[in-house]
């Protein structure tokens, strides 16, 4: 599942805009990101607290195995680096 600072509404458009198969969470109120360590605050910038792009591997015990979180929006992850880590968290 994904999970976005954005307004569920957008999520929604979003997802079928874009043909998604899996969830999207929206954290609006940005209650979740801070605790993963993907909410940036920066008081010079004109959006004051955003989401970072971040990957999490959560297993079904609530452990993360995996996480990157990126300090450019723009770079996107290998997909073959998510899998590498659901593999070895023992998803399936």
């Amino acid at each position: 599942m994904g999970v976005s600072a954005d307004h569920a509404a957008t999520l929604e458009a979003f997802s079928k805009q874009q043909n998604l198969h899996h969830v999207l969470l929206s954290d609006f109120r940005r209650q979740m990101l801070p605790a993963y360590g993907a909410l940036e605050t920066n008081e010079a910038s004109p959006i004051y607290r955003y989401a970072r792009r971040a990957y999490f591997v959560i297993d079904r015990d609530g452990v993360v195995r995996y996480q990157k979180i990126q300090t450019n929006p723009l770079d996107l992850l290998d997909p073959q680096e998510v899998l590498k880590a659901l593999k070895e968290s023992g998803a399936k």
